[in-house]
């Protein structure tokens, strides 16, 4: 019976040409910046995790359902991380994952796509679109992109110093 089903997935896979891939964590990054004071700060996220069917010659049947350990925050300052854990920020007790699926894939040019998508932050969902590459690693992709939110969107910060957008950039690896 196993084999069975392990062969017909196989079949499946080859059928239709999607990878089934997951993203490789210590491959990955995902990073932001963010003025505050009028300075920019950066920070990152680590623990990517999900699942990606992806084909390049068929972005329109793509799906990306990805999220992120919102508890690995990292400012390089240990007391701001601790703040941005909290309450008034990410509240990682409730809301241990940001979040992103996909709901429209789009060939812009080869190996170039556009992507909309529920970013999930705290218990806010915020539709978005944004630019992303595809390039073939192996027998997976390294995918990269950047968008802008505002993060009152989110609930994020509440009258905080820091500016209202932030931009994140991803690379994320995918095997």
């Amino acid at each position: 019976m196993r084999k069975t089903i392990t062969l017909l997935c196989l079949v499946l896979i080859t059928r239709f040409g999607f990878a089934q891939l997951h993203p490789v964590a210590k491959e990955s990054t995902v990073q932001f910046t963010i003025k505050n004071f009028g300075f920019n700060v950066g920070g990152s996220f680590s623990g990517v995790q999900g699942e990606i069917r992806f084909n390049p010659d068929d972005p329109a049947n793509a799906r990306f359902d990805v999220s992120v350990d919102a508890s690995t925050i990292n400012t390089d300052n240990n007391m701001r991380d601790g703040h941005l854990r909290g309450e008034d920020y990410l509240k990682v007790e409730s809301y241990p994952r940001i979040r992103f699926v996909s709901l429209r894939v789009k060939g812009t040019r080869k190996g170039h796509y556009e992507m909309t998508g529920n970013l999930t932050i705290r218990d806010k969902t915020k539709e978005i679109s944004f630019p992303f590459t595809a390039e073939p690693r192996g027998s997976g992709y390294f995918f990269t992109g950047s968008f802008k939110i505002n993060r009152k969107e989110f609930g994020v910060g509440g009258s905080s110093t820091s500016s209202d957008q932030l931009t994140v950039d991803l690379k994320v690896l995918a095997m």
